[in-house]
């Protein structure tokens, strides 16, 4: 009883460094469009090709530093990375806080984005402490903790940034050195010192990590839907905003509130129904399960003709949750303990691959749509439909051994 109880401590330690760092992340998304506005001297469409390249850039420090994040995790241990990339984080804040260039706040973007890529090694963490069969639920807890971040985030950076432009900064970093020092007197280490493996650097970056997935046929097969599930994602938000005003004529507050509503479903989800449904259906048929109800969601999405059809898909689309916990729980299976963190980093530079290339796919796929006078706007949540239905295809196909499994 007390191991079940320390390893049930330490998986709420992870789910409320998620949340935190969600949280913190989440507050800037409101601020940070008008400060780089403001340093480029209120010129709009200017500060929204620079934005564009911050986010691009964020991206791309995940894909490069995930892996070497993860594989410091399987040589070191869990503990000091999430610690310092939690640190590093704060620290990070306070520069975008105080910088008095847009020089500067390029650079803190780039330090978010090499920090934040300590998710892997959080993923890792819960791999060691959870017992294979519980590991999906558990990765349906993180999938909600993000929600919370991501909910409440953007929420508290309005207020705070209304008071003060510069003061969600202040506020996230001092989030993110709390949660430092809290994991450096509570945080135990999960990885012990005998499953540990050697740091090469062969292996510590994107395309060493995926020899890892190349090394067995389902985990590369599984990879691959993880691409395809996370790229299809990346037409939410690249065009949501755009499409609903464009189709429904919906405002603001009307698209925060989809926003907010899609958030709470999916937290629902993920934290009360994956555990039971995996367990019920195991990870194979749940991982199915979430990707055709997913599909089915973006459908909906792309040809409900009033907005009142819309809000319907929104409880189907939620149900899309069930797919991503219960593939991590199946790639975790086929890697041993010691490479846990070189597999959460291979699939964190997987979504920074998505994340870099899927914005144009959709935002093409969006103009191509409506230019012209032609009126086809849901084109880009097609396109995401089919991806999934590729994701599930594949998934299907590679992992026909488990279908006998319960």
């Amino acid at each position: 009883m007390p191991e079940v109880r320390a390893r049930r401590a330490a998986v709420a330690f992870i789910l409320i460094t998620i949340a935190l760092d969600t949280l913190a992340l989440g507050m800037i998304i409101p601020v940070l469009p008008k400060l780089v506005e403001a340093f480029m001297g209120g010129n709009t469409a200017r500060a929204a090709e620079v934005f564009g390249v911050f986010g691009i850039v964020w991206a791309l420090m995940q894909f490069l530093f995930s892996p070497l994040l993860g594989a410091l995790s399987d040589r070191f241990g869990r503990r000091p990375v999430i610690i310092l990339s939690n640190a590093g984080l704060g620290l990070d804040y306070v520069v975008m806080a105080l910088a008095p260039t847009l020089g500067w706040l390029f650079i803190g973007r780039v330090i978010s984005g090499i920090t934040s890529a300590s998710i892997s090694a959080a993923y890792a963490y819960i791999a060691d402490v959870t017992p294979p069969e519980r590991r999906a639920a558990s990765y349906g807890l993180l999938g909600a903790a993000f929600g919370i971040g991501f909910i409440l985030g953007p929420a508290l950076g309005g207020v705070f940034g209304a008071l003060e432009p510069r003061l969600p900064f202040w506020v996230a970093a001092a989030f993110s050195l709390a949660n430092a020092a809290y994991g450096f007197f509570v945080l135990p280490e999960s990885l012990a010192p005998d499953q540990r493996s050697g740091f090469a650097w062969r292996r510590a970056n994107p395309i060493g990590s995926f020899a890892l997935l190349r090394s067995h046929p389902e985990l590369f097969g599984l990879a691959a839907a993880n691409f395809l599930i996370n790229l299809s994602h990346v037409v939410f938000p690249t065009v949501f905003v755009l499409y609903a005003g464009y189709r429904y004529g919906w405002n603001e507050s009307r698209v925060g509130l989809c926003m907010a509503l899609f958030g709470l479903c999916s937290m629902g989800v993920q934290a009360g129904l994956v555990g039971p449904v995996v367990q019920r259906l195991g990870e194979r048929r749940a991982l199915l399960l979430g990707l055709v109800m997913g599909t089915l969601g973006l459908t909906i999405f792309a040809l409900a003709p009033t907005d009142a059809l819309f809000w319907s898909g929104i409880p189907v689309m939620a149900l899309w949750g069930f797919a991503t916990p219960a593939l991590q729980g199946l790639m975790t299976r086929l890697v041993a303990p010691s490479e846990q963190g070189r597999l959460q980093g291979a699939n964190s530079s997987i979504v920074g691959i998505g994340n870099v290339i899927g914005p144009g796919i959709f935002a093409l796929a969006f103009a191509s749509a409506t230019e012209a006078g032609r009126d086809f706007s849901g084109a880009p949540f097609l396109l995401s439909a089919l991806m999934l239905v590729a994701a599930a295809v594949l998934a299907w196909v590679v992992t026909r051994r488990h279908a006998a499994a319960p």
